[in-house]
């Protein structure tokens, strides 16, 4: 594709423009295209998150339609009616319920080309894998985060390899590696404890619980859950009920992540599954020790004892013995940390991540 020829018109489509892992990544490879050879525009199934700002300040339409049930079926006609009008060369899906609809409406619409990005292994029931089955013969190519969701999905979802490929996310390093590190005195924590820190949705995936668990066994601690979910109201309860009320500290959704990373002890994520979480690539940017459950796409970043540390999933005893030892560790702690930080810088920019999903796009309208 020439450079002086008009810019191809791109359509995305995302389930919701909340701030988590996904739909940042999202929120850089559109940003981050080539306004001379792409011409960008997103669709939002759900009503506008504030990632909607950043896709403004860069000058990409964005359409929202506000849908509340993730399975509400006039949203494809909808998200086909405006696929018409613009009439992209290729449309991007991205996220379980954008990718689903969305191939239904690009085939209503008659979008040439399809693209589906497939960000997490699925495995909250059969049904969401037939659906997928079901409809993957509207897609002409998927993209994988990471090489376990793409060996998962060929085996559970029947996708054919020669039409499935992985680009990794990548990551802001100087944004996380410079951070000033935050005052923790705020949340009246005492200057020189040691800070367990978890971000993400306190959801099932997720376990939460499970760390909370883990945490009764790590004395002089404090743990810190950055973020929201349906789980909140339980694990509140749960910490007070077991007397950890004044060592956990529940922050909600914040914009000063890379602060409280460069502030913290180690970074704790126990989920049951994931795709090739962000996180965990943020905080090996800002040189923090990880602790992870050796699930999916985290056993992928970390190599066990050289850049982290991995546990089997569901083991509060053993996450907390891998706490523990970053916590005491200090030489440990230091070199995984260390390790990783280079690693990240080395191997997971965003320009790598965009200048992928370029190519692939020009292969596929050539």
């Amino acid at each position: 594709m020439s450079s002086n020829s008009t810019p191809v018109r791109i359509a995305f489509c995302v389930t919701d423009l909340d701030p988590g892992g996904a739909e940042k990544a999202l929120v850089r490879v559109v940003t981050g295209l080539d306004r001379s050879r792409w011409e960008p525009r997103v669709y939002c199934l759900a009503s506008p998150g504030s990632l909607l700002e950043d896709l403004a300040d860069a000058d990409v339409p964005v359409t929202c339609f506000g849908v509340r049930s993730r399975w509400n079926l006039a949203v494809m006609l909808k998200l086909a009616r405006e696929l018409r009008r613009f009439q992209p060369a290729l449309l991007q899906t991205w996220l379980y319920h954008a990718n689903i609809a969305g191939r239904l409406a690009g085939w209503m619409a008659g979008v040439p080309r399809v693209v589906s990005g497939i960000r997490v292994a699925e495995r909250r029931g059969r049904t969401r894998l037939w659906i997928d089955r079901l409809t993957r013969g509207l897609v002409d190519h998927h993209v994988c985060v990471s090489r376990s969701v793409a060996e998962f999905s060929m085996g559970s979802s029947r996708l054919s390899p020669a039409k499935t490929s992985v680009i990794h996310n990548g990551v802001d390093f100087d944004r996380f590696a410079n951070a000033k590190p935050a005052d923790l005195r705020a949340f009246e924590i005492p200057e020189g404890s040691h800070i367990v820190l978890f971000v993400g949705r306190l959801d099932h995936q997720k376990a939460p619980h499970v760390l909370l668990d883990a945490i009764k066994r790590v004395e002089d601690s404090h743990l810190l859950f950055v973020g929201d979910g349906p789980l909140r109201g339980s694990l509140e309860k749960a910490a007070r009920d077991v007397g950890l009320g004044e060592r956990v500290h529940f922050l909600g959704p914040r914009d000063d992540v890379p602060a409280l990373m460069r502030a913290a002890t180690c970074l704790v994520l126990p989920s049951r599954w994931e795709g090739l979480p962000n996180v965990i690539l943020e905080a090996m940017a800002a040189g923090l020790p990880v602790v992870a459950t050796d699930v999916d796409g985290s056993a992928e970043l970390i190599e066990n004892g050289e850049t982290g540390l991995l546990v089997p999933s569901e083991s509060p005893s053993a996450l907390g013995q891998a706490i523990e030892q970053i916590l005491r560790d200090r030489d440990t702690a230091n070199r995984v940390a260390g390790a990783a930080q280079r690693l990240v810088s080395q191997e997971f920019t965003w320009q790598d991540t965009i200048t992928a999903f370029d190519s692939l796009y020009e292969s596929l309208i050539r």
